[in-house]
């Protein structure tokens, strides 16, 4: 009986050890307490992903420049915090009942939170993580590029979406993204051979070495076969999004970062500065590369929500243009080569934001590696997922299927998809 009971209790000691494992944690060097990695390592090891999507601003050297800082409000946008979470489930590949517990047991995400009216519903954190941290935002940050578009749109240091690029940006003159409009720019369109592949030996990789030493215009050099006139074919490359900080600063004289803090981030109600990291020139590499907190991108997820005012001080009006963000994030919008379905075999694009299939408009940010901000204007629903999958596409892996089924299961626990 004795043996029996010590055999048991070993027994039970294992599967609690097994029950508070992360998912991949041995690969992402949990052994090592989730080292943060170099200018050379941080994107693609992944034993460095952790700490390094967790501290991307502080790491030296990455893109030759440091991170551009916008401040935070005064007056933060406050986040109440719901006292019990609401009894989500969703459903994947006829496994049905599955709980919020149960997706951060399959899946590598650093922080998961979940906003209805303003309210947290769920706030989770793994890997060591927490609410202090600032995470990556690999590929979300194209969406706060393209309102810094709309802002000087609205402003009018931008006359129209469609100028050409090197109407504002004379160094691109000549090149293929020069010659492209802002609106096929926002919309990735400009026509140009670009293949985004995140193996360090496409396109993308040489656009970057150019970059780093010379700047994105210099990036744009190294484009230069068209396979399509501009605004038919929607090609994702990340490329076009610099040009339009190029842009950027060619009409207000400013970096994102500068501009934004004051139309954007703070009024916003941003409760901890967001960082930006920038190349030798000082300009930002918009296509990526900012940091923030969770709550935050929560923030920034419900001021897209609420169609670009803030919900506890409408007095403020609307910090971002609502025809401009409307036009965005409404694949109706746009032409049907952009449309669910056409663009990609699921996704639309707008101007730098993804669009869902559906009746209802519904759109979210997405970064590789996880990163994600699902928005439902009409429900006041956002999610915020920051993650380190094993593959840049998150598609690649199960994380691509299961966290769609979990926002659709968000979705339908408030209404009909």
């Amino acid at each position: 009986m004795k043996l029996r009971a010590i055999l048991l209790r070993t027994l039970l000691a294992s599967y609690s050890v097994l029950a508070q494992a992360e998912p991949n944690e041995a690969a992402l060097c949990k052994a090592q307490e989730y080292p943060v990695g170099t200018a050379r390592t941080w994107f693609m090891d992944a034993c460095v992903r952790v700490g390094s999507f967790s501290h991307h601003a502080e790491i030296s050297g990455i893109f030759g420049g440091v991170a551009n800082v916008m401040l935070p409000a005064i007056e933060p946008l406050a986040l109440t915090k719901l006292a019990k979470e609401p009894a989500y489930r969703w459903s994947v590949d006829g496994q049905s009942g599955l709980t919020v517990d149960d997706y951060l047991q399959r899946q590598p995400a650093m922080a998961l939170l979940v906003i209805k009216d303003g309210v947290i519903q769920v706030e989770r954190y793994q890997y060591g993580r927490s609410a202090e941290h600032r995470f990556l935002s690999n590929s979300m940050a194209k969406t706060i590029t393209a309102m810094a578009i709309g802002l000087a749109l609205r402003e009018g240091s931008l006359k129209s979406l469609d100028d050409r690029a090197q109407a504002y940006a004379p160094t691109l003159a000549g090149t293929i993204y020069g010659e492209s409009t802002i609106r096929n720019l926002l919309r990735m369109s400009s026509g140009a051979k670009f293949e985004e592949l995140y193996n360090g030996a496409d396109d993308l990789a040489r656009y970057g070495a150019a970059a780093y030493k010379g700047g994105a215009a210099a990036g744009a050099k190294v484009i230069t076969t068209r396979l399509n006139p501009q605004g038919l074919v929607f090609n994702y490359a990340s490329a076009e999004t610099d040009m339009l900080a190029l842009v950027i600063r060619g009409a207000t004289g400013q970096t994102l970062s500068a501009y934004l803090q004051t139309r954007l981030w703070q009024p916003m109600g941003a409760q901890t500065s967001g960082l930006w990291r920038a190349g030798a020139d000082g300009l930002e590499r918009a296509s990526g590369n900012f940091n923030a907190t969770a709550q935050d991108y929560a923030r920034f997820g419900i001021l897209l929500g609420n169609d670009g005012v803030r919900t506890d001080r409408p007095d403020l009006g609307e910090i971002l243009p609502k025809d401009f963000l409307l036009e965005a994030t409404d694949w109706r919008r746009h032409p049907q080569a952009f449309a669910p379905r056409q663009a990609t075999p699921y996704y639309g694009y707008g101007y730098q934001v993804w669009t869902f299939p559906g009746a209802q408009r519904r759109f979210a940010l997405l970064g590789v590696y996880g990163q994600a901000i699902f928005v439902d204007p009409a429900q006041k629903l956002v999610m915020v997922h920051l993650a380190a999958n094993a593959t840049a596409k998150a598609g690649q892996t199960r994380m691509g299927r299961e966290v769609g089924a979990l926002w659709y299961g968000l979705v339908t626990h408030y209404g009909a998809w």
